[in-house]
């Protein structure tokens, strides 16, 4: 993701007027813009780094209908002579699909303080195109190991990985998202690709709950949010533990 979307955005929440509930405009605390630029952090993975960062300066733009989209991408050939590790390296650092995006998620007052029903990036400028999602989802196994390997080595899950994982739907990491989140409970993010993982798997339990009627019923969008404490954090973790035992059968 481009370091310059994230300081718009950044810079559009700040000066923006937020829509509370209450009616009433509340700047985010320093806490809350600190854990946003958290949450839309990435992880950049090292294999064939080097290799694939010089690949990426050759990609010319190729725009489509519209002058705001397009695909930067490499030539099918050269994508298809990387090896495997090396083509998750490029797919988490070069989504290769983009479209102008004028919708912003604002930063709430205590966002820190809250468990959200979609991750942050959702919405940005640059998506993963089909060849890479295909990738992703034909190598799910593969890439899943790569995702615990670097995170494991950086003690950290950026918001790229966490997407991967909804992708490809992957509910086997569901006990390793949560362990990875009590290590020390900050990125709460985890507990939202739990949640995202329940919604995708249509778990019943889940489906049927107050939760997700409030996450993603008719009144929910990409600012819903839980009020973080360990009543739901419980729950969340119950409920997906639950999921994975039942997948598991």
């Amino acid at each position: 993701m481009k370091k310059s979307t994230l300081f718009l955005l950044l810079y559009c929440c700040i000066c923006t007027t937020q829509a509370q509930e209450d009616g009433m405009y509340r700047q985010p605390s320093k806490e809350a813009m600190a854990y946003r630029e958290y949450r839309q952090r990435t992880t950049v993975p090292p294999y064939g780094l080097e290799k694939i960062k010089s690949l990426v300066t050759t990609i010319k733009d190729v725009p489509g209908d519209n002058d705001d989209e397009g695909i930067r991408a490499l030539p099918e050939t050269v994508f298809q002579s990387l090896s495997l590790r090396e083509k998750f390296t490029y797919t988490m650092i070069h989504p290769e699909t983009y479209a102008q995006n004028c919708d912003i998620n604002m930063i709430h007052p205590n966002e820190h303080k809250e468990i959200f029903g979609y991750l942050v990036s959702e919405g940005d400028e640059e998506t993963w195109s089909r060849r890479q999602l295909d990738f992703l989802r034909t190598n799910r196994d593969s890439v899943m190991a790569l995702i615990k390997e670097s995170s494991g080595r950086s003690k950290r899950m950026g918001v790229n990985y966490k997407n991967a994982i909804v992708e490809m739907n992957g509910w086997e990491l569901i006990p390793y998202l949560i362990d990875f989140y009590r290590t020390d409970k900050k990125d709460k993010d985890l507990l939202t690709v739990c949640l995202l993982l329940m919604k995708r798997g249509k778990f019943a339990p889940f489906l049927n709950s107050v939760s997700f009627k409030k996450l993603y019923g008719m009144d929910g969008n990409h600012e819903t949010a839980l009020d973080y404490h360990k009543a739901n954090e419980d729950l969340i973790i119950t409920r997906a533990m639950a999921y994975y035992k039942e997948q598991k059968k």
